[in-house]
């Protein structure tokens, strides 16, 4: 037990006074002899007891009653068990990524836990909230009332880890109460290493009473045909025991096709095929799980000719004029001797066919080439210069020739998954015809193949930064060397390293991801480009790349949607913004990585909890009721005591 006031105990030495004034009262006195009156003796013997009883209990009733009474002004208190954290900083997480949009016993899980805040937050709580989205240092729950009630789900996932940074970031000489608020989707032990040992940390993990949800992962150009594209739409179901969903598909809002898709097992893909065209829509699902996932907005531009040079003797260029055709590609072939740089900026892909020495300019004008998105593809010569093209290639990454080998190799695996394959085989093949080599380099990188000889050395990979590639052969590819040209390989292969996913592809980015975007635009050094739809309106990073623009979006837009991209007031190209899906399963929490911290129901038990442990427990008001109950102790004793 301590003291508030400790100073006044001293006041314990004026229990000498009843004391002495008890002994006063206790003085013998003397004896005076009076007539007969012996048959009083027996009677004032009693009285004599009595009297004394009484003065003794009135002498311990108020020795206790001044007791209680100074130890009452002392203010006496039990130090509560956390005392010490009595001056912790307060910071609260909030997980407001969309897997916290699941519903639970009273509704989706943020909008109760912003609802938990608002009413059991003491109005004179100081704190710090943290969301993925938004920060609000030093504040109280009045101050943001308002801002929690407009609180908008985040396209960014919950990483804890990114956020405790934050936490940290702000140098205190205090310790930190941390209130974690999430469902514990996606969390992973790694993100809870930046607790410190001094926090004082709670968790709340909302539940989710429905778990099953289908999202719309992606959607792609399965197959292009003459007047058609057959678009694939991904879908996922995590979960169990699903429904049939409906599914549709919209272009510039109109209802182009629907249908209904079943779930025999977690992935499914469903195939809608278009007209080769403009396309600026997206394809919706209705299901009971998360509705952030339930939409996918996607843009397919008209094709327009696609522009290839290549670079090299003509005898070894023909094969390439007959893969890029005059329908799709404007192609050309100049000897290295007769190339006019100027024409390079102007085109998407560059094929340096077997060129023996690449000179100082070109790789300096071929290396701002693939910077501002063109694709390059590099075949070597027998005859080449290898420290000169390995000089060449350092450009853009790990990738150099060795050795120079004579003999026989096949390639006779294929990357499956590599983007220049992923949609040209419905399914995995493993007996083909196998193109050989005579005589190759020994190609070596840390990326992995895409086409791999059958001693796992590459026959082809590539470099790729988001708006380019880099395709590097090990061998030539002239009907001396290699049967390659007659391979079924050959026109898949060219074909895609020519395109631009970009131009030809399917356009639809990420939320968050901050991909760089290029476009094709002449833009004055005075003017910026916009990207804009109905309801937002941004002007994204950009640089001026000669006839092209890059543009990078950071965290841009706010909401998912089709935008269109403007040069004033000049609609320069459609383009297509969604969320991440990372949240989307609602089956991977983990809460067992909490096994180690304070797990609460909700926000008021968890300020319950701290009030209690931090509040000393004052016992003053007990001595006061015992002083008081000693006074009528005495009023009794004086009354009823004779």
């Amino acid at each position: 037990m301590q003291f508030k006031h400790p100073e006044i105990l001293y006041f314990l030495f004026l229990l000498i006074i009843p004391i002495l004034v008890h002994l006063f009262q206790l003085r013998r006195f003397k004896k005076e002899y009076f007539t007969n009156v012996q048959f009083l003796k027996e009677l004032s013997i009693q009285t004599r007891k009595s009297s004394k009883l009484k003065k003794w209990l009135l002498l311990c009733t108020r020795l206790l009653l001044l007791t209680f009474l100074i130890l009452a002004f002392a203010q006496p208190f039990f130090t509560a068990k956390e005392s010490k954290k009595a001056t912790n900083e307060m910071y609260i997480i909030l997980d407001n990524s969309f897997s916290m949009q699941a519903k639970g016993k009273k509704g989706e899980l943020l909008k109760r836990a912003v609802q938990d805040l608002l009413e059991h937050t003491p109005e004179t709580q100081n704190f710090s909230l943290i969301t993925n989205s938004d920060n609000y240092w030093n504040t109280d729950i009045k101050t943001i009332q308002k801002e929690l009630q407009n609180l908008k789900y985040s396209a960014n996932s919950f990483q804890l880890d990114n956020l405790l940074a934050k936490v940290n970031a702000r140098k205190s000489a205090f310790n930190k109460d941390i209130i974690v608020i999430t469902d514990a989707v996606g969390l992973e032990e790694k993100q809870l290493k930046n607790f410190h040992k001094d926090d004082n940390v709670y968790f709340i993990t909302p539940k989710a009473e429905q778990k099953n949800n289908v999202s719309i992962d992606s959607v792609y150009i399965n197959q292009t045909m003459d007047n058609f594209y057959e678009i694939g739409v991904k879908l996922s179901a995590n979960g169990e025991d699903f429904n049939a969903v409906p599914i549709a598909l919209y272009n510039n809002n109109k209802l182009t096709a629907k249908t209904l898709v079943s779930f025999e097992q977690q992935n499914k893909i469903v195939n809608f095929t278009i007209p080769k065209a403009d396309f600026h829509g997206y394809v919706s699902i209705v299901d009971k799980g998360l509705s952030y996932d339930n939409i996918y907005y996607f843009s397919i531009s008209k094709p327009e000719k696609v522009n290839v040079i290549s670079i090299g003797a003509n005898e070894k260029s023909n094969f390439l004029s007959r893969i890029y055709s005059l329908e799709e590609f404007n192609f050309n072939n100049f000897e290295l001797t007769s190339l006019d740089y100027n024409l390079l900026e102007k085109q998407d892909a560059i094929v340096l066919n077997e060129i023996k020495d690449i000179p100082q300019a070109l790789q300096t004008t071929l290396k701002s080439f693939v910077a501002k998105g063109g694709n390059l593809i590099v075949i070597p010569s027998l005859e080449s210069n290898v420290a000169n093209v390995n000089s060449f290639l350092s450009n853009y990454g790990t990738i150099q020739l060795k050795t120079l080998v004579n003999k026989d190799k096949k390639v006779t695996k294929i990357n499956f998954n590599h983007p220049l394959f992923n949609t040209v085989f419905e399914k995995k093949i493993d007996n083909f015809q196998y193109p050989i080599n005579k005589n190759s380099f020994i190609l070596t990188s840390n990326l992995p193949s895409i086409l791999t000889y059958d001693d796992q050395s590459s026959f082809l990979t590539s470099i790729q930064n988001g708006i380019s590639s880099v395709y590097v052969f090990a061998a030539p590819i002239n009907k001396e060397n290699s049967n390659f040209q007659n391979s079924p390989l050959i026109v898949p292969t060219f074909y895609n390293m020519a395109q631009s996913s970009q131009r030809t592809g399917v356009n639809a980015i990420i939320i968050g991801e901050n991909q760089p975007y290029i476009v094709d635009a002449l833009v004055t050094k005075d003017e910026i480009v916009t990207v804009k739809n109905t309801t937002e309106k941004f002007i994204p990073v950009q640089q001026i790349l000669n006839t092209k623009v890059k543009m990078t979006f950071n965290e841009n837009p706010v909401e998912a949607g089709n935008f269109g991209i403007f040069n004033s007031d000049r609609l320069v190209q459609n383009i297509s913004f969604n969320y991440n899906r990372t949240e989307s399963n609602l089956t991977l929490i983990n809460e067992s990585v909490l096994s180690d911290y304070t797990i609460s129901n909700d926000i008021e038990t968890v300020f319950n909890t701290i009030q209690t442990d931090r509040t000393d427990t004052q016992i003053w008001k007990w001595f006061v009721i015992f002083t008081l109950l000693f006074i009528a102790l005495e009023l009794l004793i004086q009354k009823f005591v004779k």
